[in-house]
């Protein structure tokens, strides 16, 4: 797990998906935020999203499928955002999947933890 860990750069990774989605949902709650200025900060999600998706699986099944569902939500959230422009639906239903996304990612990374450390 540990060797997962170093060679995934996770711990980096995750830190920088966090801070992607709060940048994403900054955006989508300020109505100053232009359509242009979304599709940059929510590519940039997706671009980080699918990178790290790519470094699964995981030696331990449990953290694989809840890091999958993590990348499933921010991807979705990214997905969601990108298209959201002025709709004040689109940009509350992306930012309830980044919540949730980020929500499963800081478990994850509890889960990573207690895995290597025992």
């Amino acid at each position: 797990m540990k060797s997962w860990m170093q060679t995934s750069n996770f711990t980096v990774n995750a830190q920088q998906l966090r801070h992607d989605a709060e940048a994403a949902a900054r955006g989508l709650r300020s109505a100053t935020t232009t359509t242009k200025e979304l599709h940059t900060v929510c590519a940039v999600l997706s671009v980080d999203t699918l990178a790290a998706n790519a470094a699964l699986p995981t030696p331990d099944a449990q953290l694989t499928t809840d890091l999958a569902g993590a990348y499933n939500d921010l991807g979705g959230g990214a997905q969601v955002c990108y298209g959201a422009g002025d709709s004040q639906r689109q940009r509350q239903r992306a930012i309830s999947l980044l919540v949730r996304g980020v929500g499963s990612l800081v478990a994850s990374a509890l889960r990573a933890s207690v895995v290597t450390s025992g």
